[in-house]
């Protein structure tokens, strides 16, 4: 229910930024709507954990602005991506023999981004802020709930999954191509403390850091058709 409303107000949102944007000035102002498909990598960058980088698919949509005489377009839109996660952690408190254990974590992205012209129609830089609602983490292997997190005495693996749900993230890339058809990079870091939810929970740190603290970080690799 709560993904129907974000995706609700997004599209309201986008209506009425373009429809105000259309109005002012006396040249033509050309709008337009993209849709991207991509690969990730995500990581959260953290010292309570050692994680490892994990593999992911993101699509989205985005209502574009193009303004013929500005050096910049402006662009509002929505992502939704699935992404992997690695956490180290150890089947026993006392045995060595660690292993990554796979989680994973659904977003929805919610982002506009100022599209700087460096070739217009071919070559454009892309920065903007973005608000992200995120599930919890999910372990792959349900089997591996009771596995004991690296770095901590008594910390389990199922312990960890409750994090923090809305994030403030800012992001920068660049799409090259056509005018109907682009590759897009773009690298996206987390302001805020997606861990932030866990020293809330009165979780047994014995052994490591009480104080929790982690940010995202995703690459995206893709492509962007325009209509």
């Amino acid at each position: 229910m709560k993904n129907i409303q974000l995706i609700l107000l997004v599209a309201i949102l986008l209506c009425f930024v373009t429809k105000n944007f259309a109005q002012k000035g006396n040249y033509r102002i050309t709008n337009g709507i993209s849709v991207t498909g991509a690969i990730t990598k995500f990581n959260i960058a953290t010292d309570n954990f050692t994680t490892n980088q994990g593999d992911g698919f993101l699509g989205g949509f985005n209502a574009t602005v193009d303004i013929p005489h500005k050096w910049y377009n402006v662009s509002f839109g929505m992502q939704l991506s699935e992404s992997a996660i690695g956490i180290s952690a150890r089947p026993l408190q006392v045995v060595a023999n660690s292993e990554f254990i796979d989680y994973k974590i659904f977003a929805a992205q919610v982002v506009m981004l100022v599209q700087i012209k460096v070739i217009p129609d071919y070559f454009t830089i892309d920065l903007g802020p973005m608000l992200q609602y995120n599930s919890k983490l999910e372990l792959k292997d349900k089997s591996k709930e009771s596995y004991f997190v690296d770095n901590y005495a008594n910390l389990s693996a199922e312990d960890i999954t409750d994090i923090s749900q809305f994030n403030f993230n800012g992001a920068i890339g660049a799409s090259v191509g056509f005018k109907f058809f682009k590759l897009k990079a773009q690298y996206i870091y987390g302001f805020t403390n997606i861990l932030n939810k866990l020293e809330n929970q009165s979780l047994n740190t014995s052994g490591g850091n009480a104080r929790f603290k982690g940010n995202q970080n995703m690459l995206v690799l893709g492509a962007i058709a325009s209509f």
